[in-house]
């Protein structure tokens, strides 16, 4: 898992595929953390990206950073409500302060319940390997 957040965080901007009925959907995103051994994302809970993860918790996150290599991360994830957990994701990604705080009743943080990451680049063999 520390190895997929770190990639992650390189990266910078990475992008989260959902699904919308047989539809899939990618949009940018770029806050996330680590809390208890698990990799969290952030969004708002009014978005439509939360309500197809909360529909269907099967999500990809992929990401390349600036080595060229790139990051596939296949999984389900699980709402998490607890108020430490967001006071943690305040403090694990400062920049979220300006758009959310933990009263507001739209912060939202997802963690991966199960999953398996995946970084590739052309020049070496794929190396894949469990986020748990």
């Amino acid at each position: 898992m520390k190895k997929a957040l770190e990639f992650l965080r390189e990266s910078g901007t990475f992008y989260l595929a959902t699904t919308e009925g047989d539809q899939p959907r990618v949009r940018p995103y770029g806050a996330v953390f680590e809390y208890e051994g698990k990799l969290y994302i952030v969004t708002n809970n009014t978005k439509p990206s939360f309500k197809q993860m909360i529909e269907n918790p099967k999500v990809e996150i992929s990401g390349m950073n600036e080595k060229g290599q790139w990051i596939r991360v296949t999984g389900e994830v699980e709402n998490d409500d607890r108020r430490e957990v967001k006071e943690l994701a305040l403090e694990a990604v400062p920049s979220l302060k300006s758009i959310y705080s933990i009263d507001d009743g739209i912060f939202a943080v997802l963690y991966f319940t199960k999953g398996t990451a995946t970084i590739s680049s052309f020049t070496a063999a794929p190396e894949t390997f469990s986020l748990y």
